[in-house]
């Protein structure tokens, strides 16, 4: 399995309760740490089967399940300027939605999960879990276990694990509502039955012991907390027994098995530090071996190949990740190699082995590069790849030869890429080029913060358009856990560049683009170097001719929204609408509770006002709900979820009342025609705060955005159902 660094950030998607948006359709996300572990899950595109046509569309769903939204001028008796022609425009835009909405589509992709292991293929098709001898043929195939039978609305696999000998499989099962995880596991005989059925799992790994006996090591979760491992085995001997137990509650425990197969690893991370052991593939009941006990500030992850670890590392100066490597027999830190260093200011996207060489995928300077270090000879060859890319997506790589991947951005779906060994090249998908790339351009932009501190961005707009400075502009912005912001292909950011938007994503502080240090240099209480960064990266848009302040928009995700509450209400005049899902609004209140899930986990990115009155005090100049004064905001359009336990929907509720009070104040204070702001909180039911991106979500937060910016909404909508299905 290629995703060794991504451990310590996969634990974050799974233990920090503000997680940035990490889900597509498929589940999986692109090019992240935190967002592709599981590496033998393939993306898998099909057309749909009878049964999946037979079920409703994901916005058939939404709009049978009530939600709650309120907005501010709800409650605000205030004369409102004349709108006669905005209204016409969302008249039109309702007539289009209607008619998108009883269109049927003769085709319409989707991606699945897959897993190819000896002659077979395993997938999900329609509500079943199959196996198919031909990967191209969909129509040909043998259905293992069927969803239905465990009773939940609308269920997904979410990966799948198969034994070596294939004498089962198993499967990670969620909904969209929810984040927990049912693993099954069905045993592989002629008339294929459901062995057991384990809740609340969160990694799991398939070994085979002395006696040919396949033992499925998994992780046990707990109220979004992941502490306990167990290991199972099935058939006439069955066993089901806890193995480890982390103490710690702020650490978070994975499993992964090397690409060879050869070790187990347990991974035991917090944010800054991590301890792995091992388990031998060999002698599965055998003792595990600690590689190096966890030294604050110190993380590291492993792969195996020829007896010898290598490691992914930030010990040592400067404390950014370097490959190391050892004897697999004398695994302490003592004993580590340095084996490769990266530049300064380089983010570690990926890590695969293969038999005589190591692929690294890394971002340097807002730029995506491959680097193939030649295991026999040491040698490196580095390769920059195309500079529209924004995102990396890794793939299956069984054949040993190959190096197969694939690059993406916003506005563009995955291409192919392969590295082949023997020709030391990297060849390119052929085919049809997609329009986009002569219709837009991608720029990188620069902004100095306050600081000095340079402050990348990635900028797309249409080719032809005239006078940017009147065309409608998007900010993206993320900003915590040292995570990327994400730059996957999203169908509507595309269709809004198209319809001539200019999409801004502004790489601060606190995110993980230039390495470690620059998550460091933006969390705790540097977490002001963020905000100042998004401040200067809006301003260097205006003043480079980028739109302006009355047709800006900013949108963000999760601990994002702490970002965005905080220029709101430091600089609204920057802005004219803003759009957040399920946001980190209330950080103080929230870091206090320590009856929370996962409060404990995050004291290390936010600090602990509870106990140390430093942070208190610094959490107090940025947390959005503690600054809310009477003044002019702009539009602010909230998705949440009811019952989200990562961002509790309380101090959503409790900032978006807030907010209303201080601009009901605001427009007392003003007198008669002010022009109030609008401040709509949608409340979706479920609890899955990584819920993917239903069309009745996209749609809102589009509409909300064309109605106050003032745009004609017609043409936007048709086309997205060249990408959607209504």
């Amino acid at each position: 399995m290629q995703q060794k660094s991504k451990l310590f950030l996969q634990a974050l998607k799974y233990s920090i309760p503000r997680l940035g948006k990490c889900m597509q359709k498929q589940h999986l996300n692109h090019y992240n740490f935190a967002d592709h572990y599981y590496n033998r899950i393939k993306l898998k595109k099909c057309h749909l089967t009878k049964c999946l046509q037979d079920k409703p569309t994901i916005s058939e769903l939404a709009r049978n399940i009530p939600s709650r939204s309120f907005s501010c001028k709800d409650f605000l008796p205030i004369q409102q300027e004349n709108k006669d022609s905005l209204s016409e425009n969302m008249d039109a835009f309702e007539k289009v939605r209607t008619k998108l909405e009883t269109q049927p589509q003769e085709e319409y992709e989707i991606i699945n999960a897959e897993v190819k292991h000896g002659g077979f293929v395993y997938y999900q098709e329609g509500c079943c879990l199959v196996r198919s001898k031909d990967e191209e043929d969909n129509d040909n195939y043998e259905v293992l276990f069927n969803l239905e039978e465990l009773k939940l609305d609308q269920p997904f696999i979410d990966c799948i694990r198969v034994a070596p000998d294939e004498k089962y499989v198993a499967a990670k099962i969620r909904t969209e509502d929810s984040e927990a995880s049912t693993c099954i596991v069905v045993k592989l005989s002629d008339q294929p039955v459901m062995e057991a059925s384990f809740p609340n799992v969160s990694s799991f790994e398939w070994v085979k012991d002395e006696e040919e006996e396949d033992v499925l090591f998994y992780t046990f979760q707990r109220n979004l907390r992941c502490h306990d491992v167990y290991r199972a085995t099935f058939g006439d001997n069955k066993r089901n027994e806890r193995f480890y137990t982390e103490k710690d509650p702020s650490y978070f425990v994975f499993l992964y098995l090397t690409k060879d197969s050869r070790f187990l690893t347990i991974n035991i991370m917090n944010k800054t530090t991590s301890e792995v052991w091992l388990i031998d593939g060999l002698s599965p009941w055998d003792p595990p071996v600690l590689i190096q006990k966890r030294i604050h500030g110190v993380l590291y992850y492993v792969e195996h190949r020829d007896d010898e670890l290598y490691i992914l590392t930030n010990v040592g100066e400067p404390t950014e990740f370097k490959l190391m490597r050892t004897a697999a027999d004398t695994p302490a830190i003592m004993n580590w190699d340095l084996f490769f260093t990266m530049k300064r200011n380089t983010k570690v996207v990926d890590l695969d082995m293969f038999k005589d060489h190591c692929v690294l995928f890394l971002k340097h300077s807002n730029l995506l590069y491959v680097n193939v270090i030649g295991l026999a000879d040491d040698s490196v060859r580095s390769l920059k790849l195309p500079p529209w890319a924004c995102g990396f997506i890794m793939d299956t790589n069984s054949d040993p030869k190959n190096c197969p991947f694939q690059l993406c951005s916003p506005i563009r779906p995955p291409k192919y890429y392969t590295y082949k060994f023997a020709e030391g090249k990297l060849f390119e998908e052929t085919g049809h080029e997609d329009p986009i790339t002569k219709t837009s351009r991608v720029l990188r932009l620069e902004a100095k913060s306050k600081d000095g501190k340079s402050v990348p961005m990635t900028i797309f707009h249409k080719t032809d358009s005239e006078d940017l400075q009147k065309k409608p502009l998007l900010v993206h912005v993320y900003g915590a856990y040292g995570m990327d912001l994400k730059m996957n292909f999203r169908p509507e950011r595309r269709v809004l560049v198209d319809d001539g938007w200019i999409l801004a994503y502004c790489h601060v502080r606190g995110g993980g683009e230039l390495g470690l240090q620059w998550h460091a240099d933006g969390r705790l209480t540097k977490k002001l170097n963020g905000l100042a960064d998004l401040e200067a990266c809006i301003k260097t848009l205006h003043g480079q001719g980028f739109s302006q302040p009355s047709l800006t928009a900013l949108t963000a995700f999760s601990a994002g929204g702490v970002l965005v509450g905080a220029l709101c209400n430091s600089n609204p005049e920057l802005l004219r609408a803003v759009t957040l899902e399920a946001p980190f609004l209330d950080v103080l209140n929230t870091m206090m509770d320590t009856t929370l899930p996962l409060t404990l986990e995050e004291l290390e990115e936010w600090g602990n006002p509870s106990s140390d009155e430093k942070h208190k005090n610094y959490i107090k100049r940025y947390c959005p709900y503690q600054n809310i004064k009477p003044q002019h905001y702009p539009s602010i359009h909230i998705t949440a979820y009811e019952n989200d336990e990562r961002v509790p929907l309380k101090g959503i509720v409790s900032y978006t009342d807030k907010l209303k009070e201080a601009i009901m104040e605001h427009a007392k204070d003003t007198g008669e025609g002010y022009q109030a702001p609008n401040v709509v909180l949608d409340i979706q039911p479920g609890g899955n705060h990584v819920i993917e991106d239903s069309h009745k979500k996209i749609t809102a937060q589009i509409k909300f955005l064309y109605e106050e910016l003032g745009l004609d909404s017609t043409s936007v909508f048709e086309n997205l159902k060249k990408y959607l299905k209504f």
